[in-house]
């Protein structure tokens, strides 16, 4: 068994997850991510936990990695997080990207941040725990997901369903990713999140030459949907920054990115072509355009008050919009929250009080974009989105993305406390939390 009380057996446990190339849009097909799940299955092992590996979607593999508490007919705790990571320009970086580099006292690698930063700290967190002889009165299961960055619906959204996640039992609470915070010593902690609408709008129109001047093409009707969305954008984009009191936004007291929707031009396609896309006839009118947007949703503007929105930028005759089909957007029908009312949820007031005991300032907020989370919530299930990761810069999907040393091992002992708080929430405080709860 490794020494994790060693902090460079640490870094090296971390640059080693780092190294498995574990990209969304290839891990299925290229075994990378069964290479990952099996590496982790066997490192879980090692410190002690008990694991499953469970696989919904083919070539999607699930780790449940367990360590059973003394009163096990207790609501559970759940670490969650997801393995994938988003593709890297490797152009862009100053070195490959799924070669970890240190330097300066900086880890860079894709995923440092997003997030197996944090599926190494509950791995490493666990093995400590284990080592001193911890006890802990409830089950802990440590979750590792696929698929989180194409939405989580191959992932956490068909976990969900499956029979292996039924059979953790009750779930008490949950745990997730956050997002870095720029400031020294202060963490941010999500109970919320926008949510993530991927629409396709669909434009047809007449053909003819390009030299004419043919009215109501199909490209003109998605500009006029396209100029609606960015005008609308530059609106949101206002917002920020403004008092909460005036901007109607009762979750802070100055508007943050959560708070507001942003929107997204992220695919624009069309074109009359006879090589598939090599050459194009230029002097043809193509009879459809297609946009693809990403838009979010804050907690502040109804799903249905989202959909009229639309409704209304595609009511020109021969323009239309769809949810994208791999995104799930069409499944969420409504937001939904984990209390930080210190009196309703003994989870937020455990959670709040053990931050402020280990001297961090923690600021409650809606995360700006999308996780695992909104799955769990939707099934009534508290969770939070924390990445102990603070006076650090965000650098999640971005080119040469890093992560301190210093601040990954500190996560690690952050994540002692809370693990073991968490997991020894007594039956009495969560059932007095509960009553409050209904009342």
């Amino acid at each position: 068994m490794s020494n994790f009380s060693d902090p460079t057996e640490c870094t090296n446990f971390f640059k080693t997850l780092l190294q498995f190339r574990t990209v969304s849009a290839e891990g299925p097909t290229t075994g990378a991510y069964r290479n990952c799940v099996q590496w982790l299955d066997m490192q879980c092992k090692s410190i002690g936990l008990s694991t499953k590996i469970c696989e919904p979607v083919p070539n999607k593999p699930i780790l449940i990695a367990t360590l059973l508490g003394t009163q096990p007919e207790l609501p559970c705790v759940i670490l969650n997080s997801h393995y994938d990571v988003v593709p890297a320009m490797e152009e862009h970086w100053h070195s490959d990207p799924f070669t970890p580099v240190e330097k300066d006292g900086k880890i860079y690698a894709r995923g440092t941040q997003d997030m197996k930063c944090v599926c190494a700290q509950y791995v490493l967190a666990m093995s400590r725990l284990i080592a001193a002889n911890t006890t802990f009165k409830r089950t802990i299961h440590l979750t590792f997901v696929p698929d989180e960055e194409t939405g989580g619906l191959h992932g956490m959204g068909e976990f969900l369903k499956h029979q292996d996640f039924q059979d953790l039992g009750p779930v008490g609470v949950a745990l997730d990713e956050g997002l870095a915070n720029t400031k020294q010593g202060e963490y941010t902690v999500f109970y919320g999140e926008r949510a993530p609408m991927w629409v396709l709008v669909t434009a047809q129109g007449p053909t003819g030459h390009g030299s004419r001047f043919v009215p109501n093409t199909a490209v003109e009707k998605l500009m006029h949907v396209a100029n609606q969305a960015m005008e609308y954008r530059q609106q949101q984009e206002k917002r920020l920054g403004y008092p909460g009191e005036i901007a109607g936004c009762k979750h802070c007291d100055a508007l943050k990115l959560g708070d507001v929707t942003t929107v997204n031009l992220t695919m624009i396609q069309g074109g009359v072509s006879g090589d598939g896309g090599k050459t194009w006839a230029l002097n043809v009118i193509p009879t459809e355009f297609q946009a693809g947007f990403d838009i979010r949703v804050p907690v502040t503007m109804p799903i249905e008050a989202f959909k009229a929105m639309m409704d209304k930028w595609c009511e020109q005759e021969g323009v239309s919009w769809e949810f994208a089909a791999w995104s799930g957007s069409e499944r969420i029908t409504d937001h939904h929250f984990s209390s930080t009312d210190r009196d309703e949820s003994i989870w937020w007031q455990t959670f709040e009080d053990t931050c402020m005991a280990l001297g961090m300032n923690i600021t409650p907020a809606i995360f700006p974009a999308g996780t695992d989370s909104r799955f769990l919530r939707q099934t009534g299930i508290p969770a939070f989105g924390f990445s102990p990761m603070s006076g650090t810069e965000v650098m999640l999907h971005e080119h040469n993305e890093y992560l301190e040393v210093d601040i990954f091992l500190h996560g690690i002992t952050l994540y002692e406390s809370i693990i073991d708080k968490l997991a020894n929430v007594s039956q009495e405080d969560e059932s007095r939390g509960q009553k409050k709860q209904k009342k």
